[in-house]
């Protein structure tokens, strides 16, 4: 019986030692948020701040580091990579995009994102992975870039593809902080949806593309099947329905690559969506944690 226990135990320390941990998070989303000015495109120096403790996390954990840096406008920019597992494997791109809309915090969107990643290097130290996983944070994701050559995550997707790296797929973090328990606090892009998937907005969904790939059908199935308690819903549709492609993952379908979106569905539950509101005091750190180690599980149990 003492052994039983005792391997008990050991389980739930080995358990609690690849959880999200909160405290971190808190601290990785203060020196996110907390720039002298707020991080959009025009505010070059509170950018580079971001990408610079950005890499210092990576530069703990990863393999490797690096700035992938290129000019928009006359002016220069980077995203920051971090690389774990056989380089000469196939690879998994975890992304997420550093800058904001406008004068406003971001919090939700998109400091959650990466947070993840910052979470995820942490996490995936001395894990033995069968493929390569690149984490990726991006700039230029909002306007005036977005669904432009000239997004942080197009300069990447078309690295990957112009130099034939093998990429099995990828996966976009944006606005994964915010969750309600009220009722009616989750809308849809049509309206039929609420009798699927509930009105309540405290889940986590997976989104994808009809004929989306193996990786992304993999990556969800992996990820609605998480030992994580939080809540996770899919959906897939076609491209051109309104949300579908609403960030980073849209640079990487351009090139052909499978790839998913991994969001508390933005606008259609969040009322700070690009708002000053979007602040630290909004998020659900419990859930958000649940929702990393989700994620998280689903990288390193991949196929």
């Amino acid at each position: 019986m003492k052994k039983e226990i005792l391997f008990f135990c050991a389980l739930f320390l080995a358990s609690s030692l690849n959880a999200a941990d909160t405290t971190l998070m808190r601290k990785h989303f203060n020196a996110i948020i907390n720039t002298p000015e707020p991080r959009n495109f025009l505010n070059i120096e509170s950018l580079n701040l971001v990408a610079d403790y950005v890499a210092s996390e990576f530069n703990k954990y990863g393999d490797s580091t690096v700035f992938q840096e290129f000019e928009v406008d006359s002016r220069k920019y980077k995203n920051v990579i971090t690389s774990f597992g056989p380089k000469d494997a196939q690879r998994i791109i975890v992304g997420a995009h550093y800058d904001v809309c406008g004068d406003q915090d971001g919090a939700d969107d998109n400091a959650s994102g990466v947070v993840a990643l910052l979470e995820f290097a942490r996490l995936l130290k001395g894990v033995e992975l069968k493929y390569r996983v690149d984490l990726v944070a991006y700039t230029l994701e909002e306007p005036p870039f977005f669904g432009t050559n000239e997004m942080g995550s197009y300069f990447h997707a078309n690295y990957l593809f112009k130099n034939s790296i093998p990429v099995y797929g990828m996966i976009c973090l944006d606005m994964i902080g915010y969750y309600s328990d009220e009722k009616k606090s989750q809308s849809y892009p049509l309206g039929i949806l609420k009798l699927i998937y509930g009105g309540k907005g405290d889940y986590i969904t997976v989104v994808r593309c009809y004929n989306g790939g193996q990786f992304a059908k993999e990556a969800k199935r992996e990820l609605k099947h998480s030992e994580s308690p939080i809540k996770v819903k899919s959906f897939k549709g076609p491209k051109k329905l309104n949300g579908i492609a609403f960030s980073d993952h849209l640079s990487y379908w351009r090139f052909g690559y499978s790839s998913l979106f991994i969001t508390n569905t933005g606008f259609y539950r969040n009322p700070n969506y690009h708002q000053i509101g979007d602040t630290l005091s909004s998020l659900d750190f419990n859930r958000m944690a649940q929702a990393v180690d989700a994620v998280f599980e689903t990288i390193t149990s991949i196929e």
